[in-house]
C-alpha cells in the first residue's frame, strides 16, 4: 500500500503480480485515485476474457468496414481513457501482436485503429497485473521482454491471503459489515475458535473466496455467532487427503520430467513387485517347513487372495484402481503336506522375466494397439489415448515405423 500511495502521483507504469482473488485490481484503483488522473475516466481490461481476434479492436479502435461485422467506427479503450488510467488485468494472456501495439503505446504514446493509417495520441496511465510468472514467459518466448521491463517499471506484489495474519480477520469483519449495511441485517462474527480455524485454513481462492464465504454465512445462517464446527462445514473439505498430497510430494522430486502416466506406471510395477516377493516368500516357507493342516488352509488363504500375475484392487492417490487377476492358486484342503507343497507353482523365476521398463512397456503397449487395428494408425493413437501427432513421434523413436 505504501508503493502504491508513493508511485501514484507519477505516471510510471505499474506491475501488480499476485495470486488469483488477492485483490490486484484494488491496488489499481487506489493508484488511481490518489494520482492527478483521479478526475479521468478508469476502466479495467480482462485480457484474458478478450478473443484474441478482437482484443486489437478493443483496446485501440477500429474503422468502419475494417473487418466482417465493423458496420461503424468504434473508439478503443486507450482513445476513451486519454488523460485516465486503464487497467490491463491478466497481461499474460495477451496475444504477441497486440503486445507490439502496446509497446507502442507505452514508449510514445502513439497508437492506430485497426483498418486505419491515422497515427492517434493518447496519455494513459497504463497498470497492469498477472497471476502468472512473466519471467518463465518470456523465456518460452510467450511474452516480449521489452514490453515486460517497461511494464515493470514499479513492481508491487500482492501476498496471498494465508500469508497475511490477522488481515483474515480483519476482512472478515469488513465484509460482513458491508453485507449488513446492504442488506439491512445483524453482521454475523465469529467466536474463538472460530478465529482460529479461519486463520488455519490456507484460502486457495484469497480474498475473493473469503468474501462469498462471508456472504453465504450471513444469507443462511440465523444464528449470527459463528462456531467453529459451523465454519468448518462452509469450508471446502480437501478430496485427495493428505496422504495422497504427501506421496504426490515423495514422489515429484524424483519424477526427473516424467509425466503424471509414466509414474501411475511406476507406481504400478512397484506395488506389482511387492505382490510377487510376499509370494516367493510364502513359497519358500511352505517348501521347507512342515505345517499342519490348519496352518496351510491359512497360506491358502493368502496366496489366493494375492495372485502371482496381479492384483485384484489396490488403493491409489485416492483413487480405486482395480485389474482383472487370473485364476488363483487353490491349495485343496484334503491332501497330504507333500501333495499340497508339489501342487504350489514356483515363482521365483517371474521376476527375471518381468520388465520394470517404462519405455518397453510403452512400446509393448503401442505394437499391441497398431496390431489389434491392423496398423490404421488414427485407431490406435485413439485407443491410446495419445494424438496421432504423438504416436508419429513414439514410432520413430522406438524404431517402429516399419510396422
Amino acid at each position: 500500500i505504501h508503493v502504491a500511495i508513493q508511485v501514484a502521483s507519477t505516471d510510471m507504469t505499474v506491475m501488480i503480480t499476485g495470486e488469483s482473488g488477492t485483490g490486484k485490481e484494488s491496488f489499481s484503483k487506489i493508484i488511481h485515485q490518489l494520482s492527478n488522473r483521479k478526475h479521468g475516466q478508469f476502466i479495467a481490461v480482462n485480457c484474458g476474457a478478450i478473443p484474441e481476434g478482437t482484443i486489437d479492436s478493443e483496446l485501440f479502435g477500429h474503422e468502419k468496414g475494417s473487418f466482417t461485422g465493423a458496420s461503424e467506427a468504434r473508439k478503443g479503450y486507450f482513445e476513451v481513457t486519454d488523460g485516465g488510467t486503464i487497467f490491463l488485468d491478466e497481461i499474460g494472456e495477451m496475444p504477441l501482436g497486440t503486445q507490439a501495439r502496446l509497446l507502442r503505446v507505452l514508449e510514445n504514446g502513439e497508437f492506430i485503429r485497426v483498418g486505419s493509417s491515422k497515427v492517434q495520441k493518447t496519455n494513459v496511465r497504463v497498470v497492469a497485473a498477472t497471476n502468472v510468472k512473466l519471467v518463465d514467459a518470456v523465456d518460452k518466448r510467450e511474452f516480449r521482454e521489452d514490453l515486460y521491463y517497461r511494464l515493470n517499471t514499479v513492481p508491487i506484489f500482492v501476498p496471498p491471503l494465508r500469508e497475511r495474519g490477522d488481515d483474515v480477520d480483519l476482512l472478515f469483519r469488513k465484509f460482513a459489515s458491508d453485507f449488513s449495511e446492504k442488506h439491512r441485517v445483524k453482521p454475523i462474527k465469529l467466536d474463538a475458535d472460530a478465529k482460529a480455524l479461519l486463520q488455519k485454513f490456507r484460502f486457495p481462492g484469497n480474498i475473493r473466496q473469503l468474501k462469498n464465504l462471508v456472504e453465504q454465512m450471513s444469507l443462511l445462517e440465523a444464528e449470527k455467532e459463528i462456531s467453529a464446527n459451523l465454519l468448518n462445514q462452509y469450508l471446502p473439505q480437501d478430496k485427495l487427503g493428505s496422504s495422497s498430497l504427501a506421496l504426490l510430494r515423495d514422489i515429484a522430486p524424483e519424477a526427473n520430467g516424467m509425466s503424471e502416466r509414466d509414474l501411475l506406471y511406476k507406481i504400478l510395477f512397484d506395488l506389482k513387485k511387492d505382490v510377487i516377493d510376499l509370494k516367493k516368500l510364502v513359497f519358500e516357507i511352505l517348501n521347507g517347513e512342515n505345517f499342519s493342516k490348519q496352518q496351510i488352509d491359512n497360506y491358502a488363504d493368502i496366496l489366493n487372495k494375492y495372485p502371482a500375475d496381479g492384483f485384484q484392487s489396490q488403493k491409489l492417490l485416492g483413487s480405486e484402481f482395480t485389474t482383472e487377476a487370473p485364476a488363483p492358486i487353490i491349495i485343496p484342503k484334503t491332501q497330504s503336506n507333500l501333495e499340497i507343497n508339489e501342487n504350489v507353482h514356483d515363482i521365483s523365476h517371474e521376476m527375471e522375466d518381468d520388465t520394470l521398463s517404462i519405455q518397453e512397456k510403452e512400446k509393448e503397449l503401442i505394437i499391441k494397439a497398431l496390431r489389434k487395428h491392423n496398423n490404421r494408425r488414427k485407431n490406435a493413437a485413439i485407443d491410446l489415448g495419445i494424438s496421432e501427432r504423438t504416436l508419429y513421434r513414439k514410432l520413430k523413436e522406438y524404431d517402429l515405423e516399419h510396422l
